[in-house]
């Protein structure tokens, strides 16, 4: 069974994913959060569309949320802020979350793990595009998180990312392409067939082919959405 995950990073493009796995049921599962670059510039009525989003059956997670301070599109404040909110939006629908950290591995970390926090019960879901070390992953996957690995796996500077694939037990990772982004070499584009390439860096890694990748991804996939 071959699925694909279409995230929103605002509320335009959170009804869009969901248009499309309305229109296709039997491939597209949709996700819709406003992401850390988008923030700044939502409004109350986007927010609140956003969760009513949620709630939405054919809505399998909430994200892309996070933060990111690399480009800092909105200040590290409004990101936080929002960060928390759309957590505790994922916990009262009972939906996982897809979590970007781009040069914010301590932030999210804390964030997630934060014992005492308003949330009543403990956020679950995926780490977008894993670009921290393996002590991190580790550390996230031991409170249940999924670390998902993208491309860059195949960089030999994502020393990080590698070490984890390398060592993490099965069912605690997933791959991804992040496309259209990510792509190998300027001019590229990255396309969903892009998995592919991360599914056999990840096998070569972990010395297993990749059929044993894509059944062992299949699996934690489905686990992530049935809990």
């Amino acid at each position: 069974m071959v699925r694909l995950l279409v995230p929103g990073y605002d509320r335009r493009s959170s009804e869009a994913a969901l248009e499309l796995a309305a229109a296709h049921p039997d491939l597209l599962d949709a996700a819709v959060g406003i992401h850390p670059h988008h923030v700044a510039g939502a409004a109350e009525a986007d927010w609140r569309a956003v969760e009513r989003l949620a709630a939405e059956a054919q809505v399998v997670a909430v994200g892309e949320i996070g933060l990111d301070f690399y480009r800092n599109l909105s200040a590290p404040a409004a990101q936080r802020d929002a960060f928390e909110r759309q957590l505790a939006l994922a916990v009262s629908v009972e939906k996982p979350v897809l979590v970007h950290d781009r040069d914010a591995h301590e932030d999210v970390t804390a964030t997630l793990l934060a014992s005492g926090s308003p949330r009543p019960v403990q956020v679950r879901g995926v780490l977008h595009c894993f670009s921290g070390d393996a002590a991190m992953a580790f550390r996230l996957a031991a409170a249940g998180f999924l670390v998902s690995f993208a491309l860059p796996l195949s960089f030999r500077s994502a020393q990080g990312p590698r070490a984890a694939a390398r060592a993490l037990p099965s069912g605690t990772f997933l791959i991804e392409t992040d496309a259209p982004w990510l792509a190998a070499g300027a001019g590229r584009r990255n396309e969903p067939t892009t998995a592919l390439r991360v599914a056999a860096e990840l096998a070569a890694l972990r010395g297993v082919t990749v059929e044993d990748i894509a059944a062992q991804v299949g699996r934690t996939y489905r686990a992530l959405l049935a809990r």
